[in-house]
């Protein structure tokens, strides 16, 4: 089982409150990163990308969620 499929097998474990606080903690490190990135102190640029893909994560384990 690779990194992001325990991830995802661990945020449907999550109740939908503790999803709501992990995408608002997400959207705060994405603001950081992009911050760090325009006044040029991001060494990993690649994690922009990886957050942005883990907050789409957890909000389709929301909508699941709320759809069933």
């Amino acid at each position: 089982m690779t990194r992001i499929e325990k991830y995802v097998k661990d945020l449907k474990t999550k109740s939908v409150a503790e999803l709501n606080d992990e995408l608002v903690a997400a959207k705060k490190e994405l603001f950081n990163l992009r911050f760090q990135n325009a006044t040029n102190q991001l060494d990993n640029t690649s994690r922009i990308k990886e957050v942005r893909k883990n907050i789409a994560r957890i909000q389709t384990v929301i909508n699941e969620k709320a759809n069933a």
